[in-house]
């Protein structure tokens, strides 16, 4: 038995690959399960899966996550924060 664990990616891009195979989502649950034991996806995330291929979204991407852009109308407020963007906002007023 190897001590590979699989990441989401991975999990993903067998999903599609089950797809392919004309599995159910819950046919492919269970076969990662077996292949992987309890580092898987839940059964709701694979119908979840499956339903994004049947509209035809193939994308397995990790989409970046992060802080949304901050907006300022002040000029030098803003130019304060692009100096050191860790600074808090009342420091700088």
């Amino acid at each position: 038995m190897s001590n590979f664990m699989p990441s989401d990616h991975d999990l993903w891009t067998a999903l599609i690959f089950c797809y392919h195979l004309q599995k159910y989502a819950a046919e492919s649950h269970q076969m990662l399960v077996e292949a992987y034991s309890g580092n898987t996806l839940s059964r709701a995330q694979c119908y979840r899966w499956f339903e994004k291929f049947q509209n035809g979204d193939f994308d397995v991407r990790i989409e970046e996550r992060g802080r949304p852009a901050k907006k300022f109308e002040d000029a030098k407020l803003q130019a304060l924060l692009d100096k050191d963007n860790g600074q808090m906002q009342e420091h700088l007023a």
